[in-house]
Order: C-alpha cells, then structure tokens, then sequence
C-alpha cells in the first residue's frame, strides 16, 4: 500500500530492511508504477563504491580533471537518470563528504561534473535504501541529520522473509516460471506439499 501511495507521487522514498528483504526490487516496482516508468531507472549501490570515487560515479567529470579521466568526460549517474529514477542502494554506507554534496543536489536540483564549472540541471526521483535505521545512524553522528529528513519523506519498512513466510510461495512460482522461460522449458505444476513448512 506504501509503494503504491509512492508511486502516485514525486516524493523522495526511503526503503529500510535487512539485506535480501527485495528493497531494489520494490524500488523497481515503484519506478515501473509511477509517472516517471518512460524515463531510466538508474541504480548505484553506494557502499560497493571505494569511499573516493563515488563523487565521480553520482556526478560524472570532464575530461582531464583527474589522471586516468577519459578525454571527453562520462557523465555521473544524476544525468543518466534524469526524467526518470536514481535507487541509492546502501545510502548508510555513503561518505560524510559525499553526503553533503548528495544534499546540496537536492536542495538545487543540479549538478557540476568534477573539474567543471558549467551547472547541468536535473530532473531525478531518488528512493534510498539501508539496512540500517538511518534515524539512528544519524542520532549518532554517522549520517547527516538533514539529509535523513530529505530523504525520509516516505518510509517503506520491509520485514525480512522470515517474518512474511506467506510470499515464498509467490516469490517462488515468480522465480520458478522466469527460470523456465529463460531456459525455454515448459512450466511443470507445482506439488503443494512443497510449501508446507
């Protein structure tokens, strides 16, 4: 109900749960649903991104900013998902550093590639993710207080599957059937008794 109540918006959303509950996949969901489905959907995972590179991964650069930079620049993941959606995986994970400017995007709606100085407007939804409570986080100084309010405009908390054992049989015959057509296999019928646990 949560996701659909965000996908008929423009808000920022904040999906929060273990690792594994299906936060991009519900990100993915809410983009395929809501009025932005035409544009991209864009998704990072900030904490599988060494600590000084994740400037250049959001916000692209221009040629010859840093060494090793290809000569035209490449655009950063805001541009690539403008008219459409950003999926901040991870978001706890992100540098202080990185958080400020990732704020400062928000509140201007634009951006400046490393080593340029030309402002590129953008148009971007972010849903965010975390497996930790980013209200705590902030509590103790590990995430930006203000950037946890502008993020935390829709707060979706996912349960893990433990505590929602009635989706296996959903997930599984979804899984199940994308296999098989992947393999090009007919779909057998599934024996009932499977699901009982």
């Amino acid at each position: 109900k949560l996701a659909k109540i965000a996908a008929g918006n423009s808000s920022h959303v904040l999906l929060q749960g273990e690792s594994g509950t299906g936060k991009e996949v519900l990100a993915q969901g809410i983009h395929n649903s809501s009025s932005r489905r035409r544009g991209p959907f864009v998704a990072i995972n900030c904490g599988a991104i060494p600590r000084g590179l994740i400037g250049r991964e959001l916000f692209g650069y221009e040629g010859g900013s840093f060494t090793g930079a290809k000569q035209g620049g490449r655009p950063g993941k805001f541009e690539l998902a403008s008219g459409g959606t950003l999926f901040l995986d991870e978001i706890g994970d992100m540098p202080l550093e990185q958080q400020v400017a990732l704020l400062r995007v928000l509140q201007d709606q634009c951006i400046t590639r490393i080593g340029g100085d030309k402002t590129i407007r953008t148009d971007v939804r972010i849903i965010c993710a975390s497996n930790k409570n980013l209200r705590l986080e902030a509590a103790k100084g590990n995430f930006r207080e203000d950037l946890f309010f502008r993020l935390n405009v829709i707060l979706i908390p996912l349960p893990p599957l433990r505590q929602r054992r009635e989706d296996i049989p959903l997930l599984f015959n979804s899984f199940f059937e994308k296999t098989c057509r992947k393999l090009a296999l007919p779909i057998p019928p599934i024996d009932p008794g499977l699901f009982e646990y």
